[in-house]
């Protein structure tokens, strides 16, 4: 049948996409980290107070 081949990896490719999903997951725990530690501060910063929004 037409188009059910299974396609052939070529290294390359998933070396990129290995070295897309690495950065990925840097970024996304770096953010958090930053996010930790300057968010309550920016939130006081812009509300006022402890950031509760009450």
């Amino acid at each position: 049948m037409p188009g059910l081949e299974i396609p052939s990896w070529d290294p390359q490719t998933a070396l990129l996409i290995g070295v897309i999903l690495l950065e990925a997951i840097v970024l996304y725990a770096g953010y958090g980290g930053l996010e930790r530690i300057l968010g309550p501060r920016l939130m006081r910063l812009i509300v006022g107070g402890d950031g509760s929004g009450q």
